[in-house]
């Protein structure tokens, strides 16, 4: 027998039927799975009981961040800049602003487990979530009035988790306009690899005329075959007179440090969520990925990482690099790459086990298209090894 509901105006009526009830949880589950987004999933927690239970079983989470405040931001007093010591030292805060009813939500989920940290994702209508690169710090914070929570408080009971995505509001390193400058790198209780594509100047030549020079000031020849191996992919001596060798020395270690304090970054949270199978961090820019697969995962949790004594950040390792170079790159879709450069980058002492059958397949394969084509035509030109230090 249905259940009826009685109206003092219009009589007694069939009570009205729910719809979501008859969607199985797996259904629900699915739909929360392609939502990804906290914050939307903040939103989905107070929407009725079911969904409060459901959304802590989600497994795909995407955290976007709104926007990066600096550690002396957030310092009452200048003590904290002491402890600076060397580039990326105490490189960001990460919050996350606007989303006051989400993490409303979400600390309703939490559970009664947690009434400190439920108390204080309600305290205040000025709530946004923080972390820092110092790993490990999930307290929070207060700055003009606003109440910054560490994300690895609101995940925390995300009790399924296993693909998590993390977007920055933008890169770290700072280029200039027209520049490019583009890095992934795989870590697991350290680096693993890193591929850096860089150029001088990124163009259309639909839009364009290709210029006489390039930004590194050596001569481009403008033939249409340049970069395809008719100059047998030789470096030209202007290249290293004239700062193009030097410049790109600094974006190989300035990617290098803001990938390891990346990596730094995400210890406590690798360390609750146990059912990881993929991490990603990365930028709204597109400038840098940082990756870590099931394996590496767990390698991290095995093995803790080693930090840098300088700086808050995983410890670079020696490490052994390859680079390409064409002054000039004609890519299929009318892209025009001047000064392009290619660094593949591996730990020096790498296990063999670790290491890709193809270099090309592994480089290409880092960067979405067109510069995945431009990945496969510098890997066919002249190879320089380099060697750097740990540091």
């Amino acid at each position: 027998m249905s259940s009826v509901y009685s109206d003092p105006i219009h009589g007694t009526h069939p009570e009205p039927i729910d719809h979501f009830d008859r969607l199985p949880d797996s259904l629900l589950l699915l739909v929360f799975n392609m939502i990804g987004d906290v914050k939307a999933l903040g939103r989905c927690c107070v929407v009725s009981r079911r969904f409060h239970a459901l959304v802590p079983q989600v497994e795909n989470v995407v955290v976007r961040v709104d926007c990066v405040i600096s550690d002396d931001d957030c310092s009452p007093s200048s003590s904290v800049k002491s402890r600076a010591a060397g580039p990326f030292s105490t490189l960001f805060r990460l919050v996350f602003g606007g989303i006051v009813r989400p993490l409303q939500a979400l600390g309703q989920f939490l559970g009664p487990e947690r009434p400190s940290l439920n108390k204080t994702l309600n305290t205040s209508s000025s709530s946004s979530l923080s972390v820092g690169l110092g790993g490990g710090e999930d307290g929070e914070m207060d700055q003009g009035g606003v109440t910054h929570h560490s994300p690895t408080q609101v995940l925390r009971n995300f009790n399924e988790l296993r693909f998590l995505r993390i977007e920055l509001p933008g890169g770290e390193l700072g280029i200039d306009d027209g520049v490019l400058l583009k890095w992934r790198a795989d870590f697991g209780s350290t680096l693993d690899s890193c591929v850096i594509l860089g150029a001088a100047s990124v163009f259309n030549n639909v839009h364009f005329q290709v210029p006489g020079h390039g930004n590194d000031g050596f001569c481009i020849n403008n033939g249409s075959n340049v970069g395809n191996g008719d100059d047998n992919g030789s470096i030209p001596e202007s290249f290293y007179t004239n700062g193009g060798l030097k410049l790109r020395v600094v974006w190989t270690i300035s990617s290098l440090i803001a990938a390891s304090a990346r990596h730094y970054l995400l210890q406590s949270i690798i360390a609750e969520h146990k059912t990881l199978d993929s991490l990603v961090l990365t930028d709204a820019d597109g400038q840098g990925v940082l990756c870590m697969n099931g394996e590496q995962l767990e390698e991290l949790r095995v093995k803790p990482l080693s930090a840098s004594c300088a700086s808050k950040r995983t410890l670079v390792p020696a490490l052994n690099m390859r680079l390409w170079y064409a002054p000039h790159l004609d890519l299929p879709d009318g892209v025009v790459l001047q000064g392009a450069t290619l660094v593949a980058i591996r730990p020096s002492e790498q296990p063999a086990s670790k290491k890709e059958v193809s270099d090309a397949s592994w480089l290409s394969s880092a960067f979405e298209e067109p510069y995945g084509t431009a990945a496969k035509m510098l890997v066919k030109r002249r190879t320089y090894c380099l060697e750097m230090n740990s540091f």
